[in-house]
C-alpha cells in the first residue's frame, strides 16, 4: 500500500500538466485493453499492467462500459467509467448488480461499488520492443458491498449473515504485461492479494479463512489483425465460505475494436460453483461495450 501511495504521489505531480490538455488519442488501438468487470483496463476477468484510454504519456483519455454476463441462474450486471493520466495512472469506478434466477434464490439482488487505482510503475509494453521486459503496474481495488436483496423472507440482509467477516474490502495486485508485435500476441500475468469473496458479491473472508492470499491471474490474446483479437484468461480465487464451493473463473473472448472509441466484447466464461443452495457449475455468455475518447 505506502508503494502504491508512493508512485500515485509522483505520477500525479509529474502528469497534472498532461491532465489539463485535451485528450490526443495518440496510443495505439486496443493498447489500452477493455474494461475488466470490476472496472480496471484489462481482459473481461483480469487486470493489466495497460492503462486506460488512449491518451499518450503527454495526454490523457477516459472511457465508459457496460456489461452483462448471464448463466443458466444467475446474471451480473457492470458499468462504469476510468481514466487514464498521462499513460501512468489509471482510476476507475463501478458497480456491480448481481441476480439470481432459480429458487430459492430466484429474487436474489447483491450490489457492489468498487473504486480502482493503478499505477505503471516499469517498462512499456507498446515501444519497447527490442526488451523483454514487460509494462508492469501495481493498483488496488476498493470493494463495498451494498448488502443482500430478495431473501427477506429468510432473514437474510447482509453478507455477514452469509459467513463473510466483513462487507467491505480490498483487492492489491501487481500485473506484467508484454505485446510482441511480431508474433502478434499480448500476454499477461497477474498477482492479487485478495479475501474476496466472489469478487466480493459474497463479501469478504469467511469461516473458512480471513487473510489475504495471492492468488495468480493469466491472459493470452492474438491480434488477428489491427481491430480483432482472440484469447482466454484464467483467474483463481480463494475458498473462504463454507455456503460458497467457490472455484477458478476462466474465460475465452473475441474482442472488436472498429474505433479508438467503441469496443465490443464477447465472451464464453466459466465461472464454477456460485452457492452450495444451487451447487452446479455456472456458465454462460458476456457481452462487454466500451465507448471512450
Amino acid at each position: 500500500m505506502k508503494h502504491l501511495v508512493s508512485a500515485l504521489t509522483a505520477v500525479l505531480a509529474c502528469g497534472g500538466a498532461a491532465a489539463q490538455g485535451k485528450p490526443d488519442m495518440g496510443k495505439f488501438l486496443a493498447t489500452g485493453g477493455v474494461s475488466q468487470v470490476e472496472g480496471a483496463g484489462g481482459g473481461g476477468i483480469t487486470p493489466w499492467a495497460l492503462i486506460s484510454g488512449y491518451g499518450t504519456r503527454d495526454s490523457w483519455g477516459a472511457n465508459a462500459h457496460t456489461t452483462r454476463l448471464a448463466t443458466q441462474d444467475y446474471k451480473l450486471d457492470s458499468y462504469g467509467v476510468a481514466m487514464g493520466i498521462a499513460d501512468r495512472l489509471e482510476i476507475s469506478l463501478a458497480n456491480q448488480e448481481f441476480k439470481g434466477s432459480l429458487a430459492p434464490l430466484n429474487l436474489l439482488n447483491i450490489k457492489q461499488d468498487i473504486l480502482g487505482v493503478k499505477v505503471k510503475v516499469a517498462g512499456d509494453a507498446v515501444y519497447e520492443q527490442d526488451s523483454w521486459m514487460p509494462q508492469v503496474a501495481i493498483g488496488m481495488l476498493y470493494k463495498r458491498n451494498k448488502g443482500v436483496g430478495g431473501l427477506g423472507t429468510l432473514g437474510v440482509s447482509n453478507v455477514m449473515q452469509l459467513g463473510a467477516r466483513d462487507d467491505h474490502g480490498y483487492d492489491y495486485y501487481v500485473a506484467a504485461t508484454k505485446i510482441l508485435f511480431e508474433q502478434s500476441l499480448l500476454l499477461n500475468g497477474t498477482l492479487r492479494a485478495t479475501r474476496a469473496n466472489q469478487m466480493g458479491l459474497l463479501g469478504f473472508g469467511g469461516d473458512k479463512g480471513d487473510s489475504l492470499r495471492l492468488m495468480p491471474e493469466v491472459s493470452m490474446a492474438y491480434l488477428v489483425n489491427r481491430k480483432l483479437a482472440v484469447g482466454a484468461e484464467y483467474r483463481r480465487k480463494p475458498h473462504n465460505l463454507g455456503v460458497d464451493n467457490e472455484k477458478a473463473y476462466y474465460d475465452a473472448f473475441v474482442a472488436w475494436f472498429p474505433s479508438k472509441n467503441f469496443s465490443l466484447t464477447a465472451a464464453y466464461a466459466e465461472l464454477g460453483d456460485i452457492t452450495v443452495f444451487n451447487p452446479k457449475k455456472q456458465h454462460g455468455l458476456y457481452l462487454s461495450a466500451q465507448a471512450g475518447f
